[in-house]
């Protein structure tokens, strides 16, 4: 499943955000964050690591949906873990540019060194009420989105 949000700035390119998440909950906390944003940005979200390696690939329907500059990435994913994501992501010259932030809600020490060994470009824990996750977005989002200079806009020439 796709889904999107769009705020509106007519002056800068908006920046496209995926969310990489199967609790509906935690789906509805990150998006009504964002939504709340002054940020020119598009939201999409997928359920399970198959879904964004299609979308990052353009395949199986997303072949005209434009690649994110930012990935927000759940580890405990349905058919392909964050992990397993997060390795072809870093693997691929493509596609490694693009920043993922771990977003989950392990606390594991072993969980953040495999995220940063697997070239993580951050690891949040999402805390465990609604109020302190929609701060936590907004904080992300003020840093990722606003103070941080992410690489251009990039396309893929897969033929």
């Amino acid at each position: 499943m796709i889904s999107q949000i769009l705020a509106s700035d007519p002056i800068e390119p908006p920046k496209e955000i995926l969310l990489v998440e199967d609790n509906p909950g935690d789906v509805y906390i990150v998006r009504s964050s964002l939504a709340d944003s002054e940020l020119y940005h598009n939201f999409y979200h997928v359920n399970d690591g198959e879904e964004i390696m299609a979308y990052l690939h353009q395949q199986q329907g997303y072949q005209n949906v434009p690649l994110p500059d930012l990935i927000l990435l759940d580890l405990n994913l349905p058919k392909k873990n964050g992990f397993e994501v997060l390795a072809e992501i870093k693997a691929d010259p493509k596609l490694r540019i693009i920043p993922v932030i771990v977003l989950t809600s392990s606390h594991a020490e072993r969980d953040i060194m495999r995220s940063y060994q697997l070239y993580a470009n951050s690891y949040i824990v999402k805390p465990s009420n609604y109020f302190a996750f929609f701060q936590a977005i907004k904080k992300l989002e003020l840093f990722w989105l606003n103070l941080v200079q992410l690489p251009p806009q990039i396309s893929l020439n897969l033929n």
